[in-house]
């Protein structure tokens, strides 16, 4: 098996590339988005003979948008992270793009992994089962004050408020969110229980403390040189029998860049930090995130690995992705719909092997007057059949879906 028998060549400028058996991914990524290359299936369907057909090395192309643009943002004094910077970043990511992303993430529109409890679960589905084992593990009352950082199209925040009677607010930076969001809480009638503002998380107020605070694959776009500081205004925030959730996405640890066992985990990276989540350095190990969250004064509770369920997802918004080609192209023409089947397509074998993972990680004050016997017999741990709803009646519904 070789590249050829996948690969035709469009442009003779990189044709001697794939005479070869084998291609740098990072050079068939380049040709195959400039549209120099097509190839003659799906992506993830050649994806399965990667080890085959490609190598892992770092190519110049790597390099110079590690020095030009990576550490710039990441690490850079007076750039990186910056409120500007990091509004600039997220709104050319995430904002006026509702349609792109429901045609792949589907009627939910959430962007973080699902829980699934059995292997024929639907998408919709291991999502609701997600969002209720939160609910379980923070251990939410009707009546708890609920603060969501990041919270995406705020489905989370309508749904808790819904089935489980809190009173939630959802922050986001991303104004066409925020407005999905405010629909979903108007459809699910929860319009005196939840809201979201729009709002960088550094402008949070400080002057209110909240029983649960949520952050699912956020944190992430704190960044390394932010992500303690963030903690401890996470801290300062939660009353102090409070519970605070935290979804992470993270890289498997290693001992150096140019390690050669599982390079490709970080090859992937640059091309997710590139091309889909520019500055969102802060995909850690788990060590490196326990660490800063414990400095703070947080105690971990529980922490647990739901990786698998995380290629999971992506395969389905993969497939989503693929079946909506049609409608991609119309609008966003062929390097978008090539660059998001990379994405999708690699990121369902990169979770399924280890390279990258999710923790959801259950933390509450450090402190010697916290009752934690509060946790004894209660869900520390997503188990099948434990997701049983505390408010309206245990109901799967669908969500708003976008028409453009």
């Amino acid at each position: 098996m070789k590249i050829s028998d996948f690969v035709e060549v469009k442009n003779s400028s990189v044709a001697s590339r794939y005479k070869k058996k084998r291609v740098a991914i990072g050079h068939f990524i380049e040709d195959y988005m400039s549209e120099k290359i097509s190839i003659n299936t799906d992506f993830l369907s050649m994806m399965e003979h990667k080890n085959k057909i490609f190598n892992f090395t770092y190519i110049g192309h790597h390099y110079k948008f590690f020095f030009t643009r990576m550490v710039p943002e990441t690490v850079l004094p007076f750039v990186a992270h910056t409120q500007k910077q990091d509004e600039r970043i997220i709104k050319e990511h995430y904002d006026n793009k509702n349609d792109l992303f429901n045609w792949f993430l589907g009627p939910r529109m959430i962007y973080t992994s699902c829980y699934f409890t059995e292997e024929n679960e639907s998408l919709e589905a291991a999502q609701d089962n997600k969002m209720d084992i939160i609910a379980q593990k923070i251990q939410l009352q009707p009546g708890d004050n609920l603060l969501d950082i990041g919270c995406g199209w705020g489905t989370l925040v309508a749904h808790l408020a819904k089935y489980y009677g809190a009173n939630t607010t959802g922050v986001t930076i991303a104004p066409a969110g925020a407005e999905w969001g405010r629909r979903q809480i108007k459809e699910y009638g929860v319009e005196d229980k939840a809201k979201i503002n729009v709002m960088d998380y550094r402008d949070i107020p400080r002057n209110k403390k909240w029983d649960k605070i949520t952050c699912l694959e956020m944190a992430e776009h704190v960044g390394i040189k932010y992500f303690k500081k963030f903690m401890k205004q996470c801290y300062d925030m939660l009353e102090d029998d409070g519970i605070f959730y935290l979804q992470i996405a993270a890289l498997r640890e290693r001992d150096s860049a140019f390690q050669k066992l599982n390079q490709e985990d970080l090859v992937w990276g640059l091309f997710m930090n590139e091309y889909i989540f520019s500055g969102a350095d802060a995909s850690m190990p788990l060590n490196w995130d326990l660490k800063r969250i414990e400095k703070v004064g947080f105690e971990v509770h529980s922490v647990e690995n739901i990786g698998i369920h995380y290629s999971k997802t992506i395969h389905f918004w993969y497939k989503n992705w693929m079946s909506n080609r049609d409608k991609v192209l119309a609008k966003y023409g062929e390097r978008v719909y090539r660059m998001y089947e990379i994405f999708l397509g690699w990121s369902v074998l990169i979770a399924k092997h280890g390279g990258s993972t999710a923790y959801q990680i259950v933390c509450h004050k450090n402190t010697d007057n916290f009752n934690r016997s509060r946790f004894i017999g209660k869900a520390n741990i997503g188990e099948q059949g434990t997701f049983e709803r505390k408010g309206s009646a245990n109901k799967k519904e669908t969500l708003i879906t976008d028409n453009k």
